[in-house]
């Protein structure tokens, strides 16, 4: 197969079973003109009109935010990926993946402004009619109106499909009266319109509805008091006999909760885009503190220990940036696939996403976990000032930690990219057994340890080929062994989970620097393939442990020491000097005085 055919055919969940090319991914080295500018319109107003005002918009200063992103909407910022037809850009996911990043720094304003962008308006752009979208979309482009969405209620959370929130149609079929009670609905306090989940009479399934602040019915409670993102609205929204036309029903009767699957894929790797930059911006303040702090005569970014921390935060920054960019790509050629095949745009889009909802997964859990990291070590490097309210880190840390809530818990996510592939395997989409038959049969057979030591990259992916072995072979035996009841063994989920979003990340690693030393030469990638090799050997350890984990938790006897025996031969790595990698990379980053990479 050429390599275009194997890049227009790859579907979302085949990095376990196919090699990727490192010529076919994208990475973020290779942004064009046009997209570097449209990052840098953004990043300038994050930077002079957002962060000089974070104080302000924690404490929820009456008119800030819906000023600020008025004058984002003035900028296009919101409109980046909408059709030219309504206001928008027309620009690439990839794009709108780096206005996702771009924006990340702004805290509470991020919040604001994903939401508004992406759950707030992308409902009515894929599902709505040509009146809806003519209507609504326009508005929601240029910040005239704010978008939010009502899914959650006080007892559903992750599980949508159950709220209680109702509709009645009118006797005279004029509009729907929907009665029920939201929560957690950001921007709700400014919104001007609401998507909103209820279930049509008794229906099985929850229908969507459009829903403007002024219809009758509609009111809010006041502001929630909040661990984080203090600055972004987040109220109960309740409806009382809301009386909402029939005109504004979105997509068919019982496809609300079809609706919201599709747009939490968005949302996820939307999310991950949000948390980068976050995770960018912290690191360039821990270098910046470390440079300038001096402790016994010198500055902190001089000892090991600060140099540990920085070089760290860097790796899981740029691995998260390494498959968030690969994954976005994907989706934009599956999109531009489907659209060449004769789909509407708008269904290719979300079709799209949907066929990557497994890599959205891994890259909302991975993307989270690190910020969660960054901040940490952030407040860390800064010591005491890092727990002062007067410092950066105090806003950081506390933002962070509703990401992985967020779109779903990481805990949801993790059972679901293992839960969507296995299903994908059954309806035959993806050719798991034979792969999970061969590694069984490889077992009995002699390990080659002969790596090959004149081609640098080719140790890297026969690592990866065999960390992808690793999880099939667990995964196969799980389901083997568990068959139905695999479903109730959340803990085995999870540990799966964990080794494929490794093996995941680790590959897309792998594959950019691959790509950069291909375009730059490899002596202008030494750091990066620094951060490679440390990020590859220290996913081995996690990928052997939750392995071990997940076997324990199910293999016995004489099989399970044979699969561990597997499990440590997929697993095993070359020894590398790792403390010698990290200063290395530390000392770029000192000597840049910012996050560079």
């Amino acid at each position: 197969m050429s390599t275009v055919a194997e890049k227009a055919h790859l579907k979302g969940g085949e990095f376990l079973i196919k090699d990727t090319i490192a010529e076919d991914v994208f990475i973020p080295e290779n942004w064009d003109e046009e997209q570097l500018m449209i990052a840098q319109t953004c990043q300038d107003f994050i930077e002079q009109k957002v962060v000089p005002v974070l104080n302000r918009i924690d404490a929820q200063e009456e008119g800030l935010m819906v000023d600020l992103i008025h004058q984002a909407g003035e900028l296009g910022i919101l409109g980046i990926s909408l059709p030219e037809e309504y206001g928008g850009f027309g620009k690439d996911f990839t794009t709108a993946m780096l206005i996702s990043e771009k924006t990340g720094p702004g805290a509470s304003f991020s919040v604001a402004v994903m939401a508004h962008t992406g759950i707030g308006t992308l409902p009515i752009l894929y599902y709505g009619n040509d009146d809806q979208k003519n209507k609504y979309i326009p508005k929601l482009a240029t910040g005239e109106w704010k978008g939010a969405y009502c899914l959650t209620e006080p007892g559903s959370g992750s599980d949508a499909n159950s709220g209680k929130t109702r509709a009645t149609l009118s006797a005279d079929g004029k509009y729907y009266s929907i009665t029920g009670q939201k929560m957690w609905i950001t921007n709700a306090g400014f919104a001007d319109v609401f998507t909103v989940f209820a279930k049509i009479d008794n229906d099985e399934n929850l229908s969507a509805f459009i829903v403007e602040k002024g219809f009758e019915g509609l009111s809010l409670n006041p502001e929630e008091h909040k661990m984080g993102i203090k600055g972004s609205s987040t109220r109960q929204v309740f409806f009382n006999d809301c009386k909402v036309p029939v005109e504004n029903l979105l997509s068919e009767r019982g496809n609300g909760f079809k609706i919201a699957v599709n747009i939490l894929n968005l949302g996820r790797i939307k999310l991950g885009g949000a948390a980068l930059g976050g995770a960018k911006a912290v690191i360039t303040q821990a270098i910046r503190y470390a440079n300038e702090r001096e402790q016994f005569g010198r500055p902190i970014s001089k000892y090991g220990a600060i140099r540990y921390k920085l070089a760290e935060q860097a790796i899981r920054a740029y691995a998260t940036e390494s498959a968030m960019y690969r994954a976005s790509q994907n989706i934009e050629d599956a999109t531009h696939n489907l659209i060449e095949g004769g789909m509407d745009a708008g269904k290719a889009k979300l079709k799209g996403t949907e066929l990557f909802a497994i890599e959205a997964a891994i890259i909302k859990v991975h993307a989270s976990e690190a910020l969660d990291y960054i901040v940490d070590e952030g407040v860390q490097i800064y010591g005491g000032m890092g727990y002062s309210a007067e410092a950066p880190m105090d806003r950081a840390y506390r933002d962070s930690r509703i990401n992985r809530i967020f779109e779903g818990t990481n805990e949801i996510n993790r059972m679901l990219t293992v839960d969507m592939i296995l299903k994908r395997a059954m309806k035959g989409e993806l050719d798991l057994m034979g792969p999970a038959q061969k590694v069984a049969s490889e077992l009995m057979s002699i390990p080659d340890f002969n790596l090959d030591e004149e081609d640098f990259f080719t140790t890297e992916k026969k690592y990866i080929t065999n960390f992808k072995k690793a999880v099939l072979l667990v995964a196969g035996a799980a389901v083997q062994k568990l068959m139905t009841s695999l479903a109730k063994e959340q803990e085995v989920l999870m540990y799966i989970a964990d080794m494929l979003i490794e093996t995941y990340v680790s590959e897309s690693i792998q594959l950019r620097v691959e790509k950069l030393a291909g375009q730059r030469g490899d002596d202008n990638v030494k750091e990066q393939k620094d951060m490679m090799q440390v990020y590859i050997r220290d996913a081995a350890d996690r990928i052997f442990k939750a392995g071990k984990e997940a076997l324990n938790s199910f293999a016995e006897g004489d099989e399970r020491k044979m699969m561990m025996v597997g499990l440590k031969r997929f697993t095993k790595t070359e020894d590398l000097n790792t403390t010698a990698a990290r200063r290395r990379i530390a000392a770029k980053l000192i000597e840049e005085n910012k996050y560079c990479f």
